[in-house]
């Protein structure tokens, strides 16, 4: 790499307190989302909705399974998309949590429409879920394996998500109501189509 090429390389990538500022802002947009979801009761896809469905069918806790499902996901991470994408991504994960249940006791509904709140949480988590990949983390292991189809295959992230997602909620047919599971899916095509429409790495300026 050529001297102006890694002066380049330097003003293009996001320095500390930008990752700090755009993972906070992520993470807790998505924390919020998940708020409105879980109020309504519904259920969310992905890594976490891979575990809620692992918690009922081996009677363990959702934080054991949660835990354990990512764990390969995590190195694989590593070994493809290297140790600051991993670091902040565990990071991401296990702040969302802490989170959720901050915010909860101060978030109180007598009325919450469920179409406004699948609205809501797709749309929060959705643009929480760009800003945390555009600094170089994610929310869990699936949404790691997606980044890592569309960056080898140009098949996109959003796209990727939404097909385990549908698989994850075929499944919580056997353990939901079957109108739990269509507003869950709902708010799980709101948020993937948009990471699917606006992730791109190709138009990003910095890293």
């Amino acid at each position: 790499m050529s001297a102006s090429a890694e002066r380049d390389d330097k003003t293009m990538r996001h320095s500390v307190w930008e990752d700090a500022q755009g993972l906070s802002i992520g993470v807790f947009a998505c924390a919020l989302g998940v708020v409105f979801l879980a109020h309504l009761g519904f259920l969310t896809g992905q890594t976490a909705g891979l575990a809620l469905l692992l918690s009922y069918t081996l009677d363990i806790s959702f934080g054991v399974a949660f835990f354990a499902v990512n764990l390969p996901f995590y190195w694989f991470a590593y070994k493809r998309l290297g140790l600051e994408f991993t670091i902040k991504s565990v990071l991401c994960v296990t702040a969302l949590s802490v989170v959720v249940e901050l915010i909860k006791p101060a978030v109180q509904f007598d009325h919450l429409d469920p179409l406004l709140g699948v609205l809501a949480f797709g749309t929060l988590a959705g643009f929480g879920i760009l800003a945390i990949i555009r600094h170089q983390g994610s929310l869990g292991g699936l949404g790691a394996v997606s980044l890592m189809v569309q960056d080898a295959t140009g098949f996109r992230a959003g796209y990727v998500q939404q097909i385990t997602d549908a698989l994850i909620f075929a499944a919580a047919l056997f353990f939901f109501p079957w109108q739990v599971v269509a507003w869950s899916v709902a708010g799980s095509i709101i948020l993937n189509g948009i990471i699917a429409f606006n992730h791109r790495r190709d138009r990003y300026i910095a890293r």
